[in-house]
């Protein structure tokens, strides 16, 4: 890859999230590559963005720090010509970050860049119905509070006011662009910000409830070195590199083989997508938690029991393996086994169960959760992908190779608040029609 291809380079704190804002930037016009992980030399691939996922949301924030760091100096070694960077549109992360400190390390690393010193931050994802109006963040028609996030097992967001929770992870002054500004356009978001500079504010928290916003955002961020923002700002940015939308960008090759889905995500959308599929009659079979934590192997065993259920019912079409529960349920397991050991049994047994499916035939498998999507793509040596259509808003079908699909599978990685309540099945029907 010639190094002044790369028009964007972005840096997303999960799995899930990378695809999501690789799906945005697909189907505004721009070939992209999502990484697994920083590559350790360059890419071979002509495109106009990357993606490189980490999976640095929940981990300590000097970790996100420094991988996020080591990202940012590929993508520039490979002329990225701006940097993005991505997390949820919750915007989910604790008082300690890991939002406002890697954004912080970012702006410093990029010192040397003109206008480095100003930086935009909006979760905002219309089509997903995340909207940002005067600072505070809606799911839906709710505050981000009321919304079920208030209960996420890592990240539980108690304060839908975006500017008080990035200012208090971050150094830098924190202030806000309104939608009366966004609303007119390119050169009255530009005025906002040299006056919000002027003032001595690093970051701007921005409002959005329209993709109109975005793309009246789009353009006013053409010259900055930094964007942060969830995937919706995607939209916008593209037509400064001048492209425009192609149907050749999310092109995969034919589907085949066996169909699964493995979900270890416990939010209230795939609580409700697990269920519609049960209640489709396809099989499916829950793991304990408790069962797993009690397991002598670390979860081996659990999984090597699931793989040998899905033997059984796998040939009549997909099945389901998933941990997936309501909030009381998790909170109950989380007060025996903690909170981060009960996360990561599950996303290790769940990886396992992934990675024993595609050996046994699996070639069109569905992941729900954004941390249980890091951990299958890694059990499955996954280094690179190639991102396809979109499903639902945020989700697309991606391609890749892997050692145990050497000829290569087709899989969805799906946050846990994306999608509609049948996207299981409509995702199979979607990709084999």
């Amino acid at each position: 890859m010639k190094t002044t291809d790369l028009k964007l380079g972005c840096i997303a704190d999960d799995f899930t999230g990378a695809t999501d804002l690789a799906n945005n930037l697909v189907r505004a016009g721009m070939r992209v590559v999502q990484t697994i992980g920083v590559p350790k030399g360059p890419l071979d691939t002509d495109v106009d963005a990357v993606v490189v996922a980490l999976k640095s949301r929940t981990i300590a924030a000097g970790e996100a720090v420094e991988q996020s760091l080591a990202a940012l100096r590929w993508l520039r070694a490979q002329g990225a010509q701006q940097i993005y960077f991505k997390y949820c549109s919750t915007f989910d992360s604790t008082q300690a970050g890991n939002i406002g400190p890697v954004t912080d390390a970012l702006m410093d690393a990029l010192a040397d860049v003109q206008g480095s010193d100003f930086t935009i931050a909006t979760p905002a994802f219309p089509d997903n119905k995340r909207t940002v109006f005067k600072g505070y963040l809606f799911a839906g028609d709710v505050l981000l509070n009321e919304s079920g996030m208030q209960n996420h097992p890592l990240t539980p967001m108690t304060d839908p006011n975006l500017v008080r929770v990035l200012q208090a992870q971050t150094r830098r002054k924190v202030g806000l662009i309104d939608h009366a500004v966004v609303a007119r356009g390119q050169a009255a978001i530009r005025e906002r910000i040299a006056q919000l500079k002027a003032e001595g504010v690093g970051m701007a928290v921005v409002d959005a409830v329209s993709n109109d916003d975005l793309l009246r955002l789009g353009p006013a961020l053409a010259d900055m070195p930094l964007v942060t923002a969830g995937s919706g700002v995607a939209i916008g940015l593209p037509a400064n590199f001048g492209l425009a939308p192609t149907s050749q960008a999310a092109a995969l090759p034919s589907p085949g083989g066996l169909q699964a889905v493995v979900s270890g995500s416990c939010s209230v959308a795939t609580n409700a997508q697990v269920a519609h599929f049960i209640a489709r009659g396809h099989p499916a079979l829950a793991l304990d938690p408790l069962q797993i934590a009690a397991d002598a192997q670390g979860g081996r065993s659990v999984a090597e029991q699931a793989l040998a259920w899905a033997r059984e019912h796998i040939a009549g079409g997909p099945v389901l393996v998933y941990s997936t529960a309501e909030p009381a349920a998790v909170k109950a397991i989380q007060e025996r086994l903690g909170v981060e050991h009960a996360g990561a049994l599950v996303e290790q047994t769940i990886a396992a169960v992934a990675r024993g499916l595609v050996e046994i035939g699996v070639r069109q498998l569905i992941v729900a959760g954004g941390e249980t999507s890091g951990a299958c793509v890694q059990a499955m040596d996954i280094a690179q992908l190639r991102i396809g259509g979109q499903i639902d808003p945020g989700v697309p079908w991606c391609h890749a190779l892997s050692p145990v699909a050497p000829q290569g599978l087709h899989f969805t990685l799906k946050s846990g608040n994306f999608g509609t309540e049948d996207f299981f099945t409509k995702a199979f029907t979607m990709l084999n029609a």
